[in-house]
């Protein structure tokens, strides 16, 4: 599942007129980005979910009927409630769920969780990069990561920040027990937590927050670099 139903209330006068997704990066929109992402995995059925400005995404993924595109009124559902929204397409096996708004270099986000994927043992994996690393984050770091791979939430030393990419697998049916209709995903990630089933591992390549102004910037100085498409 991609979240595309985002307002992109950071980047001001660029989303004026089109949805953040829609913001090109490169000369390709980000949500195109994500959509190779998503190809490279073999990752065989998508979701889309749409709010502000959301027939401009509906428009463009029209050519694509293994894409579903569904549509949040009169209120976006933020992560967690989009995705107990999406459940009748997404089913309730594990799904990948992944931010269109950064740039990656480097391996592919998608398959590294593949494959690092243990069902049996873990809730959801986050793909984490550390936040020396984060290029235009701001804030601190999300999470800290222990040996064994699990996740909590960083309240400083002794373990180190990381930051949380966007990209990650989860059972998605822990969705249905939140009696909200709109909550982020971090909900879901503290009964995890609780329940000492939220893991991450660490992206070795490269990650930009393109959700602010200065996001694309950076992105965009990268794309023009050797080794970019």
């Amino acid at each position: 599942m991609i979240f595309a139903a985002g307002r992109g209330s950071r980047l001001g006068a660029l989303c004026r007129d089109r949805p953040k997704p829609l913001i090109p990066l490169g000369g390709r929109t980000m949500l195109e980005r994500a959509l190779d992402l998503v190809a490279e995995a073999e990752i065989p059925r998508i979701a889309v979910n749409t709010h502000y400005l959301g027939d401009q995404i509906a428009t463009l993924l029209a050519p694509r009927p293994d894409i579903s595109v569904i549509p949040e009124s009169p209120i976006a559902l933020e992560t967690g409630g989009g995705m107990k929204n999406a459940l009748p397409v997404l089913g309730l096996d594990p799904v990948f769920t992944l931010n269109p708004d950064a740039l990656w270099g480097g391996p592919n986000p998608l398959v590294a969780l593949k494959r690092a994927w243990h069902p049996g043992k873990m809730g959801a994996l986050l793909m984490l990069v550390p936040l020396a690393r984060a290029t235009a984050h701001k804030g601190r770091g999300d999470f800290s990561l222990y040996p064994d791979g699990r996740l909590q939430r960083h309240h400083g030393e002794p373990a180190a920040a990381y930051v949380n990419t966007g990209a990650q697998i989860i059972w998605p049916e822990i969705s249905q027990f939140i009696d909200k209709e709109r909550f982020s995903m971090n909900v879901l990630w503290d009964i995890l937590i609780e329940e000492r089933r939220l893991f991450g591992i660490i992206h070795p390549g490269t990650w930009v927050d393109t959700g602010t102004p200065e996001g694309i910037a950076a992105a965009e100085r990268i794309l023009r670099g050797p080794g970019h498409v």
